[in-house]
């Protein structure tokens, strides 16, 4: 199955070697080009783009405000988005995530690495660079906007989950493959992977990424400090 990749960039030289790059690949096609969020929000709508490689400095609509539009279409629930910046700092990695994105890398990034981003990202993944530690997107998940960080209607969400899902999505926090999960709570990838995909239904999370972003916010995940 072909990924269809869509190019949101302002500048027309990085789109361009985007596309080669990514035209070169067999499972994957550029369905389409936008210099502007406000485009990439209607191309996403038109062309059926299974992941939107974003820029976050754009004219007009930027990255992140394209990005909340497309996460908040139920339309597009299927559409994942990589914000792909020069601009990688610790604000714009958090605020990248909270507008649902499911990944972030910096444009300095090998094409390898560029690559195996739209893969994981349209396999349901989140895929975060080297850059983005998981401590750092703790700390700054959790300032959020109350006095604790806490966010009282994903903490009731919360609720709706079973213990073991609980758990899972404890571990899925904290960045581990369900390889990983399946090892630490000595079950099955498989029954892993249904309590991923129950977690997210009860909790309307697109996908891992924003998991991530619900059991900090909830207050499930204590960030570390240290």
């Amino acid at each position: 199955m072909t990924i269809r990749v869509l190019l949101a960039d302002d500048q027309a030289l990085l789109r361009s070697a985007f596309r080669v790059l990514v035209d070169s690949e067999p499972d994957m096609e550029v369905i389409g080009e936008a210099s502007d969020g406000a485009e990439a929000v209607r191309l996403a709508r038109e062309e059926r783009a299974d992941v939107v490689l974003m820029d976050i400095r754009m004219p007009g609509t930027d990255g992140l405000a394209a990005t909340r539009l497309i996460s908040a279409d139920p339309s597009l629930a299927a559409v994942k988005v990589v914000i792909l910046t020069t601009f990688e700092v610790d604000d714009y990695v958090v605020q990248s995530l909270r507008a649902g994105a499911s990944g972030f890398l910096g444009k300095g990034s090998e094409p390898e690495e560029l690559l195996t981003a739209i893969r994981v990202a349209a396999g349901g993944d989140a895929l975060l660079s080297p850059a983005a530690t998981k401590g750092l997107i703790a700390r700054f998940l959790a300032q959020g906007d109350g006095a604790d960080g806490h966010d009282p209607l994903r903490s009731a969400r919360l609720g709706a989950l079973t213990v073991r899902e609980r758990e899972v999505l404890v571990q899925v926090a904290g960045g581990h493959s369900n390889d990983e999960i399946a090892e630490r709570l000595e079950v099955s990838p498989l029954t892993v992977k249904t309590h991923v995909n129950r977690a997210m239904a009860k909790l309307g999370a697109r996908d891992r990424a924003q998991l991530v972003v619900i059991a900090y916010e909830s207050g499930l995940v204590r960030p570390h400090t240290d």
